[in-house]
C-alpha cells in the first residue's frame, strides 16, 4: 500500500513520534509512506514530498511536525474536496492517515461518510476536548508546562503580596486550567464549563487575604466568559482570521481584563501572565510520547486491515478505535467531579 500522513490545526507535542510510529509499523508491514504538507492544503494543492526511514529517525521527542500544518478546510474552499479525491488519486495514495483536533478529524469523518474516502484518524489537541478519547496526546505536556509555571510565579506572588492571574490555552473547554490548576495548588480557577461570577471570584480572594494569605494564584481558561452578578457575560476574543477556515474567534486576552477587575474590586495589586503557545511547542513529556507511539501503531494496523472510517482512542489504559462520526460529535468539556476537585481547595 502507499500510504499518507498529514498534521492539520495547531502543532502538538508528540505529532512526530505519531509519524514515527506510523512510518515504523508501515514499513515493517511493508507499505510506502507519503508525507502529505501542510495539512488538507497539501491534498488541495499537491504537496507531497517523500517520506522513507531516514525521515522519521532522531522523531521522537522533537516538538512541533515535520509535515507542517494549515487550518485548511476542504469543503471551505472552491472545488476543494474534488482537488483532496484527484490529488489523492494521481498520487497513487492507498489510504490516508489524519492526524488532528476536532476539525481536521471532522473533514476526515465527513469525506468517508460522504465519499467512502479511506482515511483512519488519530486525535491530537492540547484542550483534550474530543470526547471519544480519555485523553489526547499533547494535553500532559501543556499542563506539564502550565504547572510549572504556576509553580515559579507563587514565589514571586508571595514575595510581592501580589495576585497572579494566569491565562492558559484550551479554547472553549477548561481542561488545562483545571489539571494545571490542581497540580499547581491555584487559589480559584475559571473555566467556561462553570463561570463563577467575578464577583464571586474576588469575594473569594478577599476571604482569603482576610484569613492571613496575602497572596493568591488564579488561574483563567482563555474561553472563560466574564460573568458577573447582573447575569452579563462578556468573550474576550477577536474576529477569526481568513487563514482559519473553520471559523474560530481569536482567544486570549481575558487574564488582563479579569486582573484589572480583580485589581479595581479588591485593591490587591494584580498581576498577568499569558502563556500563550509556549504550552504547546518544545519537547513533549514522556507520557505524550508513548500515548502518541501506541497511537500511531494502532492506526498503522487499521489501515493494514483495511478498517477505514475509524479514529484511535484511549479508553482506560486501553487502545481501542472508534468511528470517526462518534470521536467528533461534541467536545468533551470539564465534568462537575473534576471541578469540585479543584474547588475543594478555593479559600
Amino acid at each position: 500500500m502507499r500510504i499518507g500522513i498529514l498534521t492539520g490545526g495547531g502543532d502538538c507535542p508528540g505529532l512526530n513520534a505519531v509519524i514515527r510510529a506510523v512510518g515504523k509499523r508501515s514499513f515493517d508491514n511493508g507499505h510506502e509512506m507519503v508525507a502529505v504538507r501542510e495539512g488538507w492544503r497539501g491534498l488541495v494543492d499537491g504537496i507531497f514530498a517523500p517520506l522513507g526511514r531516514r525521515e522519521i529517525s532522531g522523531l521522537l521527542p522533537r516538538g512541533g511536525t515535520i509535515l507542517g500544518t494549515s487550518r485548511t478546510n476542504p469543503f471551505k474552499v472552491d472545488g476543494g474536496v474534488d482537488a483532496v479525491l484527484a490529488r489523492f488519486a494521481s498520487e497513487r495514495l492507498d489510504a490516508l492517515v489524519a492526524v488532528g483536533g476536532e476539525d481536521t478529524l471532522g473533514v476526515a469523518a465527513r469525506l468517508h461518510r460522504e465519499h467512502d474516502f479511506p482515511v483512519v484518524g488519530v486525535p491530537k489537541t492540547i484542550d483534550n476536548d474530543l470526547s471519544g478519547t480519555d485523553y489526547t496526546f499533547g494535553f500532559d505536556t501543556a499542563v506539564t508546562i502550565a504547572t510549572e509555571a504556576i509553580d515559579r510565579l507563587h514565589t514571586t506572588a508571595e514575595s510581592h503580596n501580589r495576585v497572579m492571574v494566569v491565562e492558559v490555552m484550551g479554547r472553549h473547554t477548561g481542561w488545562i486550567a483545571v489539571m494545571s490548576g490542581i497540580a499547581g495548588g491555584a487559589d480559584a480557577i475559571l473555566i467556561p464549563e462553570h463561570p463563577i461570577t467575578v464577583e464571586d471570584a474576588c469575594a473569594q480572594l478577599m476571604k482569603r487575604h482576610a484569613g492571613g494569605k496575602d497572596f493568591s494564584i488564579v488561574v483563567v481558561s482563555e474561553g472563560y466568559e466574564l460573568t458577573y452578578a447582573s447575569g452579563d457575560t462578556k468573550l474576550v476574543a477577536g474576529e477569526a482570521r481568513a487563514t482559519d477556515q473553520f471559523g474560530h474567534v481569536v482567544l486570549g486576552g481575558v487574564g488582563d481584563a479579569l486582573a484589572r477587575e480583580i485589581e479595581h474590586r479588591t485593591g490587591f495589586e494584580t498581576r498577568v501572565t499569558v502563556l500563550g503557545h509556549v504550552q504547546r511547542g518544545g519537547t513533549p513529556t514522556p507520557r505524550d510520547r508513548v500515548l502518541a507511539t501506541r497511537y500511531g501503531l494502532k492506526a498503522a494496523d487499521l489501515v493494514h486491515e483495511g478498517t477505514f472510517g475509524r479514529m484511535v482512542a484511549l479508553h482506560g489504559d486501553s487502545i481501542v478505535d472508534i468511528s470517526l462520526e462518534e470521536g467528533t460529535a461534541e467536545l468533551k468539556t470539564v465534568p462537575d467531579e473534576w471541578y469540585d476537585v479543584a474547588r475543594a481547595f478555593f479559600w
